[in-house]
């Protein structure tokens, strides 16, 4: 039985330093990495591709330009081209492209790699940050509410990941970047569609950390929590202020840098807290003959049920399925010699 248990640290605040005469730093940068983020135009995704392009990356800034709910706003302003714009009256000498492709669908995730590769020559870091919300209570969703969800934040991350996957495997570097939420974790009323999508990623992260290790890709998972327009009729206007964007920023270009190695984790950032997730079992009980008399199975369960679940010294953590079955053959094995 696995829950998820909350690892947490909290980082002190620290002056600014290492900065150069333009304002760039000259601490961990990224010269000569290319780094595409989805959903850039506001938000997190607009402070991630500041914070980059602040410290030397070429930096794809993709937006579809929509409303938080997914649906193209013409009338609105190219939300990427505002973003450049900023980024080049901060720092002029940045290299930066835009895109209005959708994640959403193949050609549009095959156009924004293109356009990296066109523009840069490679592309090193992915941050799948695009993301729409269509709340609704599980029975009141209808399947257009499910799917425009799914197709953004799981799909388009899956699109977004399998087209620059030939490009970082053949250079044998890539840096993947999925975004989760507590919402998967937890659960959260009205965002079944939401919540199914975000943990999904969870499972879509693991398994490209794993395949991408003969490669050198990366793929990690953050879990932001930030005031943004996803969040503006959600969270308390004193609580907002505390939950700047930028403070997520510093987290997910670690994760980017070439210095970090860490792989298939799960990271939360809110304000200035951060922490990891990890998968956690309880150390179970071995329950001999349970079929041997089906009219006492169900019962021998239920009379197990404290055991079964309870967490404690003998609780074991796998960080991969290869550890989770070590510790269960060994189980097997000490519970079979009772």
């Amino acid at each position: 039985m696995r829950t998820i248990i909350h690892q947490f640290v909290k980082l002190s605040r620290s002056p600014r330093r290492g900065l150069t005469t333009s304002g760039q730093s000259n601490g961990l940068r990224f010269d000569g990495r290319t780094a595409i983020i989805t959903g850039a135009g506001r938000g997190l995704g607009r402070e991630y591709a500041l914070l980059l392009a602040s410290r030397g990356a070429n930096v794809v800034i993709n937006d579809f330009n929509g409303d938080r709910s997914g649906m193209s706003d013409d009338k609105a302003l190219n939300a990427a081209e505002e973003v450049a714009k900023e980024i080049l009256n901060k720092w002029p000498e940045s290299k930066l492209t835009t895109n209005c492709e959708s994640v959403a669908s193949p050609d549009g995730a095959s156009k924004v790699v293109s356009t990296a590769v066109d523009k840069f020559g490679r592309v090193d870091i992915l941050i799948n940050n695009a993301g729409i919300l269509r709340d609704r209570s599980f029975g009141k969703m209808s399947n257009e509410d499910w799917d425009q969800v799914q197709a953004v934040h799981l799909r388009g991350s899956y699109l977004m990941s399998k087209a620059c996957w030939a490009h970082m495997s053949k250079q044998k570097y890539g840096k993947i970047i999925m975004t989760s939420s507590t919402s998967g974790l937890f659960g959260n009323f009205g965002q079944a569609n939401y919540s199914a999508a975000k943990m999904g990623l969870i499972g879509l992260s693991n398994t490209l950390a794993v395949e991408g290790q003969r490669n050198n890709i990366v793929c990690n998972t953050v879990v932001p929590m930030a005031a943004s327009r996803m969040t503006s009729d959600i969270l308390p206007e004193d609580v907002a202020k505390k939950l700047d964007p930028a403070y997520v920023a510093p987290l997910v270009a670690w994760l980017c840098h070439e210095k970090c190695l860490e792989t298939g984790g799960v990271f939360e950032a809110a304000g200035q807290w951060y922490g990891k997730y990890r998968l956690q079992r309880s150390h179970g009980k071995f329950l001999p003959g349970l079929r041997d008399n089906d009219n006492e199975c169900v019962e021998r369960i239920a009379d197990s049920w404290d055991k079964i679940s309870e967490f404690d010294a003998n609780s074991t953590h796998a960080g991969t399925f290869h550890e989770h079955l070590q510790y269960l053959l060994k189980a097997l094995e000490n519970d079979s010699e009772k």
